[in-house]
């Protein structure tokens, strides 16, 4: 048995990596909205805080009614009830998601990390 899964490129405007990867404590997704494109809803989670990385382009996001414009190497991280909204510019936006539940880490990178 491998304790690894290698996924190869994925093409297409939503790739979702929870089932493809076999996720256990997070979900992932690659993005992209074309010029001018928008996520055509208002949405809020109940348990799940987002962390988006904007890969390339830029955009804007409405959360609780603020604009946050974003552009390539930008980071934001959203409270699970923040009320969210994605647009992308003229150029169009590609970016990463990662859902995780708020308060559930326990330890990170050495913290958590058995050497040898």
């Amino acid at each position: 048995m491998k304790n690894f899964i290698k996924l190869e490129k994925q093409e297409g405007a939503r790739i979702e990596l929870h089932d493809k990867l076999n996720l256990t404590g997070s979900e992932i997704s690659i993005n992209v909205l074309p010029a001018n494109g928008a996520i055509p809803f208002i949405h809020s989670h109940k348990q799940n805080e987002e962390v988006y990385f904007i890969i390339k382009g830029s955009g804007k996001f409405i959360v609780d009614g603020e604009e946050i414009y974003l552009s390539e190497g930008d980071f934001i991280k959203i409270d699970p009830v923040g009320k969210r909204q994605i647009f992308a510019s003229e150029n169009g936006i590609s970016y990463l998601c990662i859902q995780s539940k708020v308060n559930s880490l326990e330890g990170y990178t050495l913290e958590d990390a058995i050497v040898g």
